[in-house]
């Protein structure tokens, strides 16, 4: 398919990037997650008696505030919008505009956007967040359940050592964990990423895609983490 001739250069760039990782996939059936993360994500996310008290600081949302950021590039994001802070939880509400959802994230953390993607992080960048907007078909896959299944094969031809596997959550959901992710050029070690693909109820066609990545030392609580933020997310079909 080809690739929309209104985007700009950039983002053409982009584009392709992310259909050809997608295109050379190795399509392979949804399995059963690896341990540790089978038990918790068997049919549903499960926080697991985890709050956001364990995932930020309690600085009254302040991080949210501080100016712009630039992001690998030299792309220019502005720090999203922030709608209220919730003391019980000690969590802060941001609205990301370019894709039209809004998320319950830790304290402490900081959140930017750009046209495509809403991004969330630790201040140290140890745990960071992306929130994007997925049409399947755009992508060369029929579905949520294809793009899942599609996009952890992918990520298993392309690099060598990588575990990947994605399930169906009850609610109609997929979740993919990829283990022993290679680390960043800002990283110091190998990377657990999970992904939550989340299909539209009145179109299957489109999607919104979470990505969860943090250290693999502390990859045993990301699920928690993930299951915190998107069930206290908000989309705007």
């Amino acid at each position: 398919m080809a690739i929309n001739p209104h985007l700009t250069p950039e983002r053409k760039r982009k584009e392709s990037g992310r259909r050809i990782f997608l295109a050379g996939a190795l399509v392979l059936g949804l399995a059963p997650l690896a341990a540790p993360f089978a038990a918790r994500a068997a049919d549903r996310l499960d926080v697991g008696g985890l709050t956001f008290r364990d995932f930020g600081t309690p600085d009254n949302g302040s991080s949210y505030t501080r100016g712009e950021q630039s992001i690998g590039g030299g792309t220019s994001q502005s720090f999203t919008r922030v709608l209220g802070i919730d003391q019980a939880s000690q969590a802060v509400r941001l609205r990301f505009g370019s894709v039209n959802v809004e998320l319950l994230l830790p304290m402490g953390w900081q959140a930017s956007e750009d046209g495509e993607r809403g991004i969330a992080y630790t201040l140290d960048k140890r745990i960071r967040l992306i929130v994007w907007r997925v049409d399947f078909a755009y992508e060369g896959v029929k579905d949520a359940e294809h793009y899942a299944a599609t996009k952890a094969g992918s990520m298993k031809a392309r690099r060598p050592g990588v575990q990947a596997q994605a399930r169906k959550l009850s609610d109609g959901s997929f979740v993919i964990v990829y283990e022993n992710v290679p680390k960043g050029p800002s990283d110091s070690g190998p990377r657990t990423v999970f992904d939550l693909v989340v299909p539209n109820p009145r179109n299957p066609k489109v999607g919104v895609l979470v990505t969860l990545g943090m250290p693999a030392n502390e990859a045993g609580r990301g699920l928690q983490l993930l299951a915190l933020i998107t069930q206290n997310m908000r989309i705007d079909w």
